[in-house]
């Protein structure tokens, strides 16, 4: 198992557009991609579960990477969330 923490840097968040990218990006994988705030955590290639989490600009949040690709998916999921959230 993999993760890091990651402070959102989009100004509206994990909403629509940027969720659905998430979640295309999270299916290239075939590990499990968690995405973890205040307690709450959900699968990343579950479109609306992730916007139900609310993730606002500035808020944190955690990226468990748990399969049989999490040293490759996990560094590149961090990249992604650098260059996109």
């Amino acid at each position: 198992m993999r993760s890091f923490t990651y402070t959102i840097q989009e100004a509206i968040g994990i909403h629509a557009r940027p969720a659905g990218l998430l979640v295309k990006e999270a299916k290239s994988y075939q590990s499990t991609v968690t995405i973890t705030k205040e307690g709450r955590s959900v699968n990343a290639v579950k479109l609306m579960a992730l916007m139900g989490l609310g993730v606002k600009c500035g808020d944190t949040v955690t990226v468990t990477v748990e399969g049989p690709d999490e040293d490759t998916a996990a560094p590149a999921l961090e990249a992604f969330f650098k260059a996109t959230l």
